[in-house]
């Protein structure tokens, strides 16, 4: 993740004053640093990911920043298995950075999983310049434009592309 981005998920987790952040992909957890400081003081990130190992690296890198154990849930297991069982309109922001084909599906989760006014983030979907490339793509690249034309013809969405890192996609729910 770039210091741009994760910049930006620090700045838009604040804007929503966000308690409650679901996360998609926990890596090894840098996401993850920058949500919970844009976060309130008694904020609680849930992070998704199918890796434990991932998890426990994420762990570490939470508590050697400062954080309380408390500050976040580790959810192993993969993300369209875990998110129907996350309390509706139970989050301020959910962020996305998990497996890029599925990230239309994500969309329909983060919809119900969003209180009115919370925020959804996808990251990377500009895929390397791919996605307004005019040749042939891979189905990643043809989900992800799936996933942007999906946003920007909802009703239930205020869209914006910002271009930091590989693209990050925001929208706030109505």
């Amino acid at each position: 993740m770039s210091p741009g981005t994760g910049s930006a998920l620090r700045l838009l987790a604040a804007s929503v004053d966000a308690k409650a952040v679901a996360e998609i992909g926990t890596g090894c957890g840098v996401s993850g640093i920058h949500l919970l400081h844009g976060m309130r003081p008694d904020g609680v990130l849930t992070t998704v990911d199918p890796e434990p190992e991932h998890q426990q690296f994420a762990r570490q890198a939470f508590r050697a920043c400062g954080f309380a154990s408390n500050r976040a849930r580790f959810i192993p297991g993969r993300a369209l298995e875990v998110l129907p069982r996350l309390a509706d309109a139970g989050y301020d922001l959910v962020f996305c950075d998990g497996d890029r084909q599925e990230y239309p599906d994500y969309l329909a989760e983060s919809l119900r999983l969003l209180r009115a006014g919370g925020l959804v983030v996808f990251e990377g979907v500009f895929a390397s310049g791919r996605t307004v490339d005019s040749g042939p793509q891979p189905s990643e690249v043809l989900r992800l434009r799936e996933l942007l034309r999906t946003v920007r013809e909802s009703q239930e969405l205020v869209p914006s592309l910002l271009p930091v890192g590989d693209g990050l996609l925001c929208a706030v729910r109505r």
